[in-house]
């Protein structure tokens, strides 16, 4: 039986669909020694290389983790690249994040080998809540906030609408239903504000809580049976 290559990468475990677009688009995947094209259809016979590795034909076991991500942490796949979050818990070739937080950012991530639900995570229709507590270098603005809140243009576009709330002099949390690059700091300085820390503590039901910087848990029972509910 034959699967459209993207596809096949997400089920053995390397990233997700998105992801593996990328890869591939990149010259970065071969298939019986060729670069493949997007859209090629595969199957267990052929030999699939990603970033010169060569993928088991064995589906991996699913694994689904949180990890409070310290700062100074990235979260590329690329095997090349230093102090990212593989490197950094040495994890196995086929586990990779869900989603980005970017280097001087801290907090969860969701680390897993299914691409499926990480496609479903992340993918921007669905408009799955992030939620994240933000330090800025000054008194924040009750105005400020509802802007914010309301939306406004960053990038060339305006930002969905979100909920701030002012949890001290120059501390706030928002919860997102969008990840563009950067959004909360690119915000905020537009605001005049420097963030100072940002850490992300809620990616929908999967909360960070005490979960100590740099350390990893499973994710419970009952976290992935609400996830599962909450992607259905």
């Amino acid at each position: 039986m034959q699967t459209r290559l993207n596809k096949f990468l997400s089920e053995r475990g390397v990233c997700s669909r998105r992801a593996a677009d990328a890869f591939i688009a990149a010259g970065q995947v071969k298939v019986n020694g060729r670069v493949a094209p997007l859209g090629l259809l595969v199957s267990e016979e052929d030999e699939i290389t990603v970033q010169g590795k060569t993928l088991t034909q064995k589906r991996p076991a699913k694994a689904y983790l949180a990890f409070h991500k310290p700062v100074g942490i990235m979260t590329s796949v690329d095997p090349r690249a230093k102090d990212t979050v593989r490197s950094f818990l040495n994890l196995e070739n086929h586990i990779f994040s869900v989603g980005r937080l970017d280097v001087a950012s801290s907090g969860l991530l969701i680390l897993t080998n299914d691409g499926d639900l990480a496609e479903r995570i992340t993918h921007p229709r669905f408009d799955h809540e992030k939620e994240y507590v933000v330090t800025v270098d000054q008194a924040i603005k009750q105005d400020d906030l509802r802007t914010m809140s309301e939306g406004m243009m960053i990038l060339g576009s305006r930002t969905k609408p979100s909920q701030a709330k002012k949890i001290g002099e120059n501390r706030f949390t928002m919860i997102l239903t969008e990840g563009r690059n950067r959004q909360i700091r690119r915000m905020c300085e537009a605001l005049g504000y420097e963030v100072k820390a940002l850490k992300r503590t809620r990616v929908m039901n999967i909360k960070l809580g005490s979960l100590p910087s740099g350390k990893v848990r499973p994710l419970t029972p009952s976290e992935l049976k609400e996830l599962r509910r909450q992607l259905t």
